[in-house]
């Protein structure tokens, strides 16, 4: 089925993939990188031991992307190979997590609304059922409560107040989800529990907080997304509508005080003009007439703007700008169609609430808080 290169090819960039979130998991694990010298050099002993981050969560993306890959083989849908893609960042002093994600690519076309389901919503499921397994044994296997003192011993001096911006430190706290928030409380050892600024020295509750987070990502009920094609599935006749709605729902969350009317005002006459800019290009290629599009984008900042002056201390997440972005201009906001409107069988329709349900209890509204 698949030729010699392509195979030579893939896994290449499986083991490249492989070794670069193995260097991230260092950098977030221990704070060692490649790139360090004496203590803080990531040696072969540290290496190894930030397998235990770069394992599970490959694993995860692995098994997601098998289970579309498979569902497109039994349905005689010809795709690619799971194309991974490393994406380190040490050498930029930044933090990343080793790896831009996962896809694969259908090379043939699918003119049937169960194929486009079954294949969409396939991935999700698999990778979720593995995310929820390794989460249990990262929260019922936490290290001693004294673990964390191993990595930063400087906790242990009573004069210390924090590591602060003058030093170099980044402090990332993580979110809380429905799932993670209930896997927490009922099953973590409450005195060995870190708090959400310290997990990502935890391999496995890392990992698994990674997965659900591209989980939630992949089931966003919108456009190409396995979300939208769940909806593709649910909804034949009103998926584009829906699409649009949430679409619409998720930037407005996203941009809540982007424009603050309690700014500068010379800054507000620039950032109001920009910020109206952005939106217009994210709805430039939805199938809607050019008026329909200015009134959405202007009401949009008009209801962010009014918002924020009456309820000055509500904020969105601007990181999800950047991916309403990618959705909105790269790959589009509407499934592509197909012939007929024939409604999927009872057991389809409950696996489709079943990947919406999860998406609810994976989504996180704040999920990297960087300061």
């Amino acid at each position: 089925m698949y030729s010699k290169k392509e195979y030579f090819r893939h896994i290449s960039l499986f083991l490249l993939t492989l070794v670069t979130t193995t260097f991230a998991g260092g950098e977030w694990l221990f704070g060692r990188s490649i790139l360090g010298s004496g203590e803080h050099f990531l040696n072969w002993e540290y290496f190894v031991k930030s397998l235990h981050f770069s394992v599970p969560f490959l694993g995860i993306l692995l098994v997601h992307e098998m289970g579309h890959l498979l569902t497109s083989i039994k349905h005689q849908v010809k795709s690619t190979m799971p194309y991974f893609i490393p994406g380190w960042l040490g050498f930029l002093g930044s933090p990343s997590i080793g790896t831009f994600g996962a896809i694969i690519r259908m090379r043939s076309f699918v003119n049937s609304r169960k194929k486009f389901f079954d294949i969409g919503v396939a991935g999700p499921l698999a990778g979720f059922v593995l995310a929820v397994g390794v989460l249990w044994y990262g929260f019922t296997h936490l290290p001693p409560a004294d673990y964390i003192y191993q990595i930063h011993p400087e906790y242990l001096d009573p004069n210390f107040k924090g590591h602060t911006a003058e030093e170099g430190y980044i402090n990332l706290e993580m979110g809380y989800n429905l799932l993670f928030y209930g896997m927490e409380k009922l099953l973590a050892d409450p005195t060995k529990m870190p708090n959400m600024s310290e997990i990502i020295h935890f391999p496995y509750i890392f990992a698994g907080y990674l997965a659900l987070f591209f989980t939630a990502l992949n089931l966003l009920p919108i456009g190409q997304l396995d979300g939208g094609h769940v909806v593709f599935g649910l909804f034949p006749k009103n998926h584009k509508r829906i699409s649009l709605v949430f679409y619409t729902a998720f930037v407005a969350y996203a941009g809540l005080g982007v424009i603050n009317p309690y700014q500068d005002f010379y800054r507000l006459i620039v950032t109001i003009p920009l910020y109206v800019v952005f939106l217009y290009i994210c709805y430039r290629r939805a199938s809607l007439d050019n008026q329909t599009k200015w009134t959405i984008v202007l009401s949009l900042a008009a209801v962010q703007y009014l918002t924020v002056y009456f309820f000055p201390t509500i904020e969105g997440y601007s990181g999800w700008l950047f991916f309403a972005f990618l959705l909105g201009r790269v790959m589009g906001l509407e499934h592509p169609e197909v012939s007929g409107y024939r409604e999927l069988d009872r057991g389809r329709k409950l696996i489709g609430w079943l990947a919406i349900l999860i998406f609810i209890l994976c989504f996180t509204p704040q999920p990297f808080k960087f300061s």
